[in-house]
């Protein structure tokens, strides 16, 4: 169940939308009464339709204009009145009239058959299930991924919370129910849930309730079917595909981000493109490759004092804030994993090559909240490269599944122990012992507290009590 945690919001806009697109090209040949190849996909039906134009039926077309235009004032100024019955009654009275008017046939559902599936037990031959297994398989993945994507879809606008597990085993059980009744593999519809929730359903009850009713009306009601017009059917469709279109979402994402507005286009036309299963995959996989991208590349903030602050506070040097030329502290947002571990290597290069006489840098760790192998290695990687150059590297507020990783890696014994701080300021203490006096006593920028004692003596081991003295002295 937890694969319906990598289908993203965007994911399930497009493929809602794309499907409310599909759901209403399939009713084109009934709501125009021109015949359209089976399986033809968005492009070639509306080719169709285009090239034989002329082939379109008015009087069925009007019927199904009546219904849709029945279903849509009856939502807008009746909304409590059940409007697809209604709008279904009124297609239906309508086609009537036209029949009777005009002569043209209005072809219709067909009577259904009246008696329900018998009992039987299905085959347990090791045989069949060897030979079928294959095929069980990749139906079932089909059926249960676009069952999950339906609930998902479903969830954004009813604002409910699903159960990814518990849907699988509803969905295994109501299949193995229906193997003993003759019934093929069955999955969630978007026709179906949709005209479900456009109805008012609330709970999984109403799907329940739903089935039992149409097992007691089939007996009774199928012989009446034969008077539905498929036109009308094809109106209240209409009226399902157009509100599985999340225009508000779909505006709010385009607003919002580029790469989200990418998912939603790639799985929206992918959805009228490919099929349905592999439309979902398709915007999984997309959604997933830029998620990647976008956590491969952590951000290293340069970090100075405020100078408005009163106490300890950082913020980004800006254009009128100076830096350190020999020391850095950097904030890292981001998670620190193999994929994450090339782009952290060149901004820490990036430091080198900019400022060669930067020879400390601390890393606010408070914004990492994920540290691996690769991640590790490249830290340790980072450590060594300033020591060798005559500096070190500092990690500040390191979290403990981070510190975890690095002392069970041996990673901290090569970043060193004593370079890991609670907070900037005992970092700062312990860093400007170390800083090139002679560079300090010329420089005029004097970024830190520090560096006013540091501009009139050489530290020494026992000055850990100047910056706190400092400190005091500034506020």
């Amino acid at each position: 169940g937890t694969i319906v945690n990598f289908i993203s919001h965007s994911v399930v806009i497009g493929f809602t939308a794309g499907a409310g697109v599909m759901i209403a090209i399939s009713q084109v040949r009934h709501f125009l009464g021109i015949e359209v190849p089976r399986g033809a996909r968005f492009h070639e039906t509306f080719l169709h339709v285009a090239i034989n134009a002329e082939k379109i039926v008015p009087a069925i077309a009007a019927v199904a204009t009546i219904t849709l235009l029945t279903g849509i004032l009856m939502r807008r100024f009746l909304p409590r009145v059940p409007y697809m019955i209604v709008a279904i009654i009124v297609g239906g009275l309508a086609a009537a009239i036209v029949r009777a008017w005009s002569g043209v046939e209005i072809p219709s559902v067909g009577a259904l058959p009246s008696s329900l599936p018998p009992l039987s037990m299905p085959s347990l031959d090791p045989g069949v299930w060897r030979e079928l297994a294959p095929s069980a398989i990749a139906v079932s993945m089909f059926a249960l991924t676009e069952a999950l994507s339906i609930a998902r879809a479903l969830s954004v606008r009813s604002s409910q919370h699903i159960d990814p597990s518990q849907e699988f085993v509803g969905q295994g059980l109501s299949n193995i129910a229906g193997s003993f009744f003759s019934g093929y593999v069955a999955t969630g519809s978007f026709n179906r849930s949709g005209v479900n929730y456009d109805a008012g359903a609330k709970t999984p009850v109403a799907a329940v309730l739903a089935g039992f009713l149409l097992m007691i009306a089939v007996p009774f009601v199928a012989p009446f079917a034969k008077y539905l017009p498929n036109a009308a059917m094809a109106g209240v469709l209409m009226l399902v595909a157009w509100g599985l279109v999340d225009w508000h979402h779909i505006s709010q994402i385009i607003r919002t981000s580029r790469e989200e507005t990418a998912i939603l286009a790639v799985t929206f036309f992918s959805t009228l493109a490919l099929d349905l299963e592999i439309a979902i995959l398709v915007g999984i996989i997309l959604s997933l490759l830029l998620y990647l991208n976008r956590t491969s590349n952590p951000r290293l903030v340069p970090r100075v004092p405020d100078p408005m602050s009163t106490g300890r506070k950082f913020t980004h040097p800006g254009e009128n804030l100076p830096e350190c030329p020999q020391f850095r502290i950097m904030r890292l947002d981001g998670s620190l994993f193999f994929g994450a571990a090339s782009s952290f290597t060149e901004a820490v290069r990036e430091i080198e090559d900019d400022t060669p006489d930067c020879k400390f840098v601390a890393i606010v760790m408070t914004g990492v909240n994920f540290v691996d192998i690769g991640g590790a290695e490249a830290l340790a990687a980072a450590a060594k490269r300033f020591r060798e150059r005559g500096g070190e590297l500092y990690l500040i507020r390191i979290k403990d599944q981070a510190r975890e990783i690095l002392e069970r890696g041996g990673y901290l014994a090569e970043i060193g122990e004593k370079n890991i701080f609670w907070s900037k300021t005992d970092a700062l203490r312990s860093i400007y012992r170390r800083l090139d006096y002679a560079m300090c006593r010329d420089c005029k920028l004097r970024v830190y507290v520090e560096c006013a004692r540091l501009g009139k003596q050489e530290p020494s081991d026992d000055d850990d009590d100047a910056p706190r003295a400092l400190d005091r002295a500034r506020q």
